[in-house]
Parts: C-alpha cells; structure tokens; sequence
C-alpha cells in the first residue's frame, strides 16, 4: 500500500516569505487524514519547513537540518548545503524518501536526497502531486495581480486543490 500526494508551494514576494501545504494524506484510492500538518516552523520560528513525501522521513530531515541551524548559527544555506550532502552520501538518509523546502525571511530553498539545494529563480517552488501546479498559478498571481505573498499562495493552493485529487483545501500556512 503507497500512501501518497501532497501539495507545498513556498513563495517569496513583497517583502515576506510564506509556505503552505495542503492537509490530505491518502491511501491508495481512499483519503485518510483531512488535516495532516505538512509546513511547520522550526529554529527558533525563523525557518520554515515544508515536507512532501514519507511523513517519518520528513520529520527526521526536519529535525536534521534543525540540528545543522544549531551548529551553523541559523545559516540556512551553510545548514542546507551540509544537510543534502549528508543526505546523499549517508547509508542511511539516502534511503529516506521525501523533498523539502526550507525557508527563512530572505531564501528559499529545495532540497532532495540526489543533493540538490535549489533556489529557485523567481522566488516560487512548489513541491508535491499538486506542487507544478501551484507554483504556476502562484507565478501567474504574481504576474498579473497585485496580490501579497500571503493572498498567493493561499489563490495557488486553492487552484491546485481543485486539480490535482491527491490535494484538499485544509490549508497550513506560515508566514516570515
């Protein structure tokens, strides 16, 4: 049995940095969990995490990278470099299957356990069954309207629930 889907869009825009994600878990065909908690903050709430994939693993990465904002002084960068290094590389976390984005007031980032550590151009990235579509009708809101980081992704989300069957609209959002 594959519990799967999930929607995450981490976005940058006026000055503020939001990331939220939807609230459905499902199991095969069935919807489990309407209120599954995917964005949280950790390191003081300055960063901002968000999970898509195995929900233990996610919370082990998180709780990795907050170990590596302790050594490095909150340095998201330093910490999220070191973090998909060590991710690829250890026996162990290379078998952990999730992607996360991480985010403080001035970056955001993606991270995978192929090493990756992406900023992304235009301050959009949306991770997830749903993820490519709310990060397009985010990019398009933030073209196009006049719409706070906020006001975004909460429209971008919205959207993508009413596309992708593996996203709802209980919606978890944090804001820096």
């Amino acid at each position: 049995m594959k519990i799967r889907g999930t929607t995450i869009i981490g976005i940058r825009h006026k000055g503020r940095t939001v990331v939220a994600g939807d609230g459905q878990v499902t199991l095969q065909s069935s919807i489990i969990k309407h209120h599954a908690r995917k964005v949280r903050r950790i390191y003081n709430d300055k960063i901002i995490v968000g999970f898509a994939g195995s929900t233990a693993d996610a919370m082990n990465l998180s709780e990795q990278l907050e170990g590596k904002l302790e050594r490095y002084n909150g340095n998201l960068m330093r910490s999220a470099v070191e973090l998909a290094r060590e991710w690829r590389t250890d026996k162990y976390l290379r078998r952990l299957e999730a992607l996360m984005i991480a985010a403080d007031e001035n970056r955001i980032f993606l991270l995978s356990g192929s090493g990756d550590v992406i900023e992304p151009d235009v301050g959009i990235i949306g991770i997830g069954s749903g993820g490519s579509i709310a990060q397009s009708a985010a990019t398009a809101l933030m073209a196009h309207t006049d719409l706070d980081a906020r006001s975004v992704a909460e429209e971008a989300m919205k959207i993508a629930a009413s596309i992708c069957i593996y996203t709802n609209r209980q919606m978890t959002l944090e804001e820096l």
